[in-house]
């Protein structure tokens, strides 16, 4: 009873301990005084504004005009403008057009993770934006459909090469990207979590591993025959 009555006397940051049978002053720490001042909102509510619904909405209509008007854009030209979208042509061989997609694409693929990844930052949003714009506006000069082959031909003839081979760049990285996702979940399906394989699945090998299925695709068009085939 006297060691309560004692333990229970001390104030302020100090307090009695029963340490081996004897009380021992011991310093505690001081339960810091409410900075937060009241509210009626919830946790949602606080959240709900923390998220700014209206950036997300500017920032998905923003994607929607990157889709649409660079597409848009490049057939225009194609079709308005036909010889002086021809002569930018001349200006690559289709092995360098075929980088140049392909490579567009994969920035706007890896700018997309990154932005999955990390995403409190607006940075990789707004890069696979840009990306994507720039991926459609060349998707559109080259007139990417299913069909593009013949397209090409009957609007640039000869230079439908170089054309042709923009489109096989921006398809074989979404090809690859295609390939590499069914091959990341089926190794999650597939790999237990305690295994040691499990390393495959960790953020900095899946990157790796796109990366790998993306220049597999280049190597593909580059050297597999199918820029002398359309």
């Amino acid at each position: 009873m006297v060691g309560d009555a004692r333990l229970s006397g001390r104030s302020g940051n100090e307090a009695g301990e029963a340490i081996d049978g004897k009380v021992e002053v011991v310093e505690v720490s001081k339960h810091p005084q409410a900075t937060i001042a009241d509210t009626d909102l919830s946790l949602a509510d606080i959240e709900r504004r923390r998220s700014r619904p209206l950036h997300w909405v500017a920032y998905f209509l923003g994607v929607l005009v990157a889709a649409i008007a660079p597409y848009w854009l490049g057939r225009l030209l194609a079709a308005h403008h036909t010889a002086q979208v021809v002569e930018f042509f001349s200006a690559f061989t289709p092995q360098g057009m075929a980088f140049l997609s392909w490579a567009a694409t994969l920035i706007a693929f890896t700018c997309l993770g990154m932005a999955a990844v990390d995403s409190k930052r607006w940075l990789w949003r707004i890069l696979f934006a840009f990306a994507f714009a720039f991926e459609q506006l060349i998707a559109g000069l080259s007139l990417l459909n299913l069909n593009f082959w013949y397209v090409t031909y009957v609007m640039y003839g000869d230079s439908s090469t170089v054309a042709n081979a923009a489109n096989l760049g921006i398809i074989a990285a979404g090809f690859a990207l295609a390939v590499f996702a069914v091959v990341w979940v089926g190794l999650l399906v597939v790999i237990k979590k305690d295994s040691p394989l499990n390393v495959l699945t960790r953020s900095w090998v899946s990157f790796i591993l796109f990366f790998v299925f993306e220049v597999a695709g280049l190597l593909v068009v580059l050297f597999g025959g199918l820029l002398g085939a359309v």
